[in-house]
């Protein structure tokens, strides 16, 4: 015999029958629907237009994602092809540089200058590709700089090293321009990579001197002294910001120290009678 059910179990399975019909009954997905069970709080359900926000805002998050996905690869396209022809530019230093060092040990020759000249016109037509990549991207110049900057600062420093062995003067920068194929109004060579490079081109200068020497070239010193004492008072004419060209510039100074030790060992020692260094000073310490 089932036992009977008593009053206050009868009101309680009553109870829970009952508060799910409440709940589906109050839920509106029209609009935000408060209902509360007795010794709760109040509940609010979800509407529809709160739903509609939210997937609003989830598309429009992934169209913004979606588009900077396509920019970057994009931009990726460009930075491979940039420096890939980059790796090119590298390529022909390595050879034009390993020309340039046969000078420190011995007299330049015209064989030697020409082996090295040689690798300007390979050098011109990496730069016009690197200037076609460039016209797809106008205005996008200094977005891809650095993939090629310190290729191009080298490059400066051996041409020019390059000019002052053949004329003993400086490579002017709209010189620098022609010799690359280069037009400032499209693809122009950038002025610090032009002042970094001679900078490299005068770390050079003191280890040749003292080769040119060995070799019994005693009027060197004198003529690279010169040269750097003129280029090094040019670069104070500048205000240079605490940066790497502030560090090349500076190193500079002791460049031009070496120099003149050298060639005023070489003048003590009597070794270039006639040698005579007219307007120039010794360089700041």
């Amino acid at each position: 015999m089932k036992p009977l059910l008593r009053l206050s179990d009868t009101i309680s399975l009553h109870s829970r029958l009952l508060i799910p019909r409440l709940f589906l009954s109050s839920f509106s997905l029209s609009s935000p629907t408060a209902f509360q069970i007795p010794g709760h709080k109040e509940v609010r359900a979800p509407s529809l237009l709160s739903n509609q926000r939210f997937l609003c805002s989830c598309a429009r998050m992934e169209e913004q994602f979606e588009s900077f996905r396509q920019q970057l690869e994009e931009s990726g396209g460009v930075r491979e092809r940039i420096r890939a022809v980059a790796m090119e530019i590298e390529s022909c230093i390595r050879f034009m540089h390993s020309s340039l060092l046969l000078v420190h040990h011995s007299l330049p020759s015209p064989e030697v200058l020409e082996k090295a000249k040689a690798q300007i016109s390979t050098l011109r037509d990496l730069y016009q590709r690197l200037s076609e990549i460039l016209r797809e991207c106008p205005g996008q110049y200094y977005r891809y700089h650095g993939d090629w900057r310190s290729e191009t600062q080298t490059v400066v420093s051996l041409l020019a090293f390059l000019h002052w062995l053949e004329t003993g003067n400086l490579l002017m920068h709209t010189e620098v321009e022609d010799k690359l194929g280069l037009d400032a109004s499209d693809f122009g060579l950038d002025i610090e990579d032009y002042l970094i490079g001679l900078c490299f081109m005068a770390n050079e200068l003191p280890r040749y001197v003292v080769n040119q020497v060995t070799a019994g070239d005693y009027d060197c010193p004198r003529r690279v002294l010169k040269f750097l004492t003129e280029l090094h008072a040019a670069f104070r004419m500048l205000n240079l910001r605490n940066d790497f060209l502030r560090k090349k510039f500076d190193g500079m100074k002791y460049d031009l120290r070496r120099v003149e030790e050298v060639f005023y060992d070489v003048k003590i020692r009597g070794l270039a009678k006639d040698a005579k260094l007219e307007g120039t000073q010794p360089s700041d310490s």
